[in-house]
């Protein structure tokens, strides 16, 4: 366990060739009723998220050399070996009450091949490999309590949540439509032109034109003045905290825009504060209940160690799962660092993972819900090794 320091915190320290997995074109939230007190959310982080500038090891001496443009202007500093990227300083008050943190050097077992397709089917079916089953690993969980029941919810699109498909019954809602560039939408731009960099950065730079065209669409009539836009993101965590205030105990939804092969000082921004107003907007929605709460934020692989000639990553291996609510041991780093000299890394080129994110949910399900282990390890991820406790569950 590593350590960070709270001044770091708050001063901030702290294409069809990538498949269209990446950007489902509706991003909907499922739901279930389960026989618990505890809540469990499981945040799909889609396109692969940068652990390595979410959570900075800036204690480790390799890291400033790998990363000179993303970490141009300096980095916070001091007695911590981790800092949080600047865009997640609103979190730093939860991060002080013990309430967010992060476990780094994770994976699932996927190596390799790097594709969002297959890196998203292998983390949200919870298996080792393909071809496993087309039930995803909290439907296997919520399979293997008897008597559950399923909470009324309403779906709009064709996406579904691979992660709670399966048998047992749950039900699903997602925002109405908007006749707008919803982050869903921009995302599938980007697939489609993802391996034309030229045609890609273009696309982007339209992309942006079009969400400042339609912001003041929305804003410039009489009735609007002043008003504030609800983006898709908090409209799903405030209609997920109200549920969960409720009967039901397991939700389950994703948030796009994390695959950053240019721009990424820009584009990981806003993926990250639109991650913590995710956060924030669960934490207000639940009231007490977040105090029961485990939120885990997790992705298909992490990126590249090194930075690209773009000023962003590309597909890596091991990451960092990024964890809140009051019912887990936050304000901390978790996790085995490997280090990020070139002999250190995953092929020379990824940060080694030196433990399955699986194991990590595993024991939040069974600090929560006091599912047995053999459970965990035979039918909610079949052939899992959980290892030892690593104390998440408060």
């Amino acid at each position: 366990m590593t350590g960070i320091d709270r001044r770091g915190v708050l001063r901030g320290g702290l294409a069809l060739g990538c498949s269209a997995a990446a950007s489902p074109l509706m991003t909907p939230v499922a739901f279930a009723r389960a026989p618990w007190d505890n809540r469990l959310v499981v945040i799909v982080l889609r396109g692969a998220m940068d652990g390595i500038d979410a959570i900075r090891p800036v204690g480790d001496p390799a890291y400033a050399a790998l990363r000179p443009t993303l970490l141009r202007g300096g980095a916070a500093t001091g007695p911590g070996f981790f800092a949080l990227h600047p865009a997640l300083d609103r979190l730093g008050p939860m991060w002080a009450r013990g309430e967010f943190g992060a476990v780094h050097a994770v994976s699932t077992p996927y190596r390799d091949k790097r594709s969002h397709f297959d890196g998203q089917d292998i983390l949200e079916a919870g298996l080792p490999g393909l071809g496993g089953g087309t039930d995803g690993w909290l439907n296997r969980m919520l399979q293997a309590v008897p008597g559950l029941g399923g909470e009324t919810a309403y779906a709009v699109g064709r996406e579904r949540m691979l992660i709670l498909s399966g048998t047992a019954t749950v039900q699903r809602w997602s925002p109405e439509a908007r006749m707008r560039l919803t982050p869903q939408g921009r995302r599938l731009l980007e697939l489609v032109t993802h391996d034309d960099p030229l045609f890609r950065d273009a696309t982007a730079r339209a992309a942006d034109l079009v969400e400042v065209l339609a912001r003041e669409t929305e804003t410039d009539g009489p009735a609007m003045q002043g008003a504030r836009r609800v983006d898709d993101h908090v409209q799903l965590a405030q209609f997920a905290a109200a549920r969960l205030r409720g009967d039901t105990r397991i939700a389950s939804f994703s948030i796009n825009g994390w695959d950053t092969h240019d721009r990424q000082a820009a584009d990981l921004s806003k993926a990250l504060e639109r991650l913590a107003d995710t956060l924030l907007a669960l934490e207000s929605g639940l009231g007490a209940a977040w105090g029961k709460t485990a939120v885990l934020c997790v992705t298909e692989f992490g990126r590249t160690a090194r930075e690209n000639g773009t000023g962003g990553t590309d597909h890596g291996t091991g990451g960092a799962m990024l964890f809140a609510g009051g019912a887990l041991r936050g304000g901390r780093v978790l996790g085995d660092w490997p280090g990020l000299s070139e002999a250190d890394l995953y092929d020379r080129r990824d940060l080694m993972p030196t433990r399955d994110v699986r194991a990590h949910a595993g024991w939040v399900m069974r600090g929560l819900f006091g599912l047995e282990r053999g459970v965990i390890e035979g039918s909610v991820f079949p052939g899992l090794d959980m290892g030892g406790d690593p104390g998440l569950v408060a």
